[in-house]
């Protein structure tokens, strides 16, 4: 579903679009809330109209290969970026924040789930996301490889298309576990407990946007990355708990 929103160039900026001029963004899920408050507020200053599209990571990927229409592609992970890249979807990147994976779990963790090897406990209800669809399922089956988890051994009740279903299955009391992204987890802190991965066993997410070679606005698409990658957006991401530096 497309979540529309005003957003406008910025005062000294180049770029003055026609009235009625929009840019389609394709954006990971968990990444919604920042994108959606910077992109509201852009809009109150100028006149551009943005289309966001949240999905999975991969999903997008594929929406914008189908398409070849849209402006920005901003998924959960740079590797979707780079994978755009390789197949000349994408003129430029940038960096915009990072994600740390973590355990989420119901709040006061009756069943004491302490570490990523007590997921494979038998009577535990876990939910993972769906690496073929979203940033943070591949983003576990690489943390279990590199582990030596096998994941056939864990009950996985549940393989969501997007990181904020996980999220909403702990709320609705219907998993044990599940892994999501730290600003995620951040959401629910009223339902859930965070359980945190040691850095030696965890792999941090890169998040980055990148400017389509569809775009027929390459220069105003130019300037909303530099907007959302300004003080101001970096101040808005920690507003949201999400890591604006690389997290030790």
């Amino acid at each position: 579903m497309l979540l529309v929103v005003l957003v406008f160039l910025l005062p000294g900026c180049r770029s003055k679009a026609p009235e009625g001029t929009k840019l389609l963004l394709y954006c990971g899920a968990g990444i919604r809330p920042p994108v959606a408050e910077l992109a509201a507020e852009y809009g109150r200053l100028h006149k551009v109209t943005v289309e966001c599209d949240y999905a999975g990571s991969e999903v997008l990927l594929s929406r914008i290969k189908l398409s070849c229409q849209g402006d920005l592609y901003m998924p959960g992970d740079v590797h979707y970026v780079e994978l755009a890249e390789e197949q000349e979807l994408v003129s430029s990147k940038k960096n915009v924040c990072y994600f740390v994976p973590v355990i989420l779990v119901q709040k006061g963790n009756p069943k004491n789930i302490r570490t990523l090897e007590d997921l494979t406990r038998p009577e535990l209800a876990v939910g993972l996301g769906d690496p073929e669809a979203c940033a943070i399922g591949r983003k576990c089956s690489k943390i279990f490889e590199k582990n030596g988890i096998v994941e056939e051994e864990m009950d996985v009740a549940f393989r969501s298309l997007t990181v904020n279903e996980l999220g909403n299955h702990i709320k609705l009391g219907m998993l044990d576990a599940v892994i999501v992204w730290d600003a995620v987890a951040a959401l629910y802190g009223d339902v859930g407990e965070v359980v945190r991965i040691p850095p030696d066993q965890n792999i941090i997410s890169t998040v980055a946007v990148g400017v389509l070679r569809s775009s027929e606005h390459p220069e105003l698409a130019g300037e909303f990355v530099e907007f959302i990658t300004s003080d101001r957006g970096k101040e808005v991401f920690a507003k949201h708990d999400y890591s604006t530096t690389l997290p030790e």
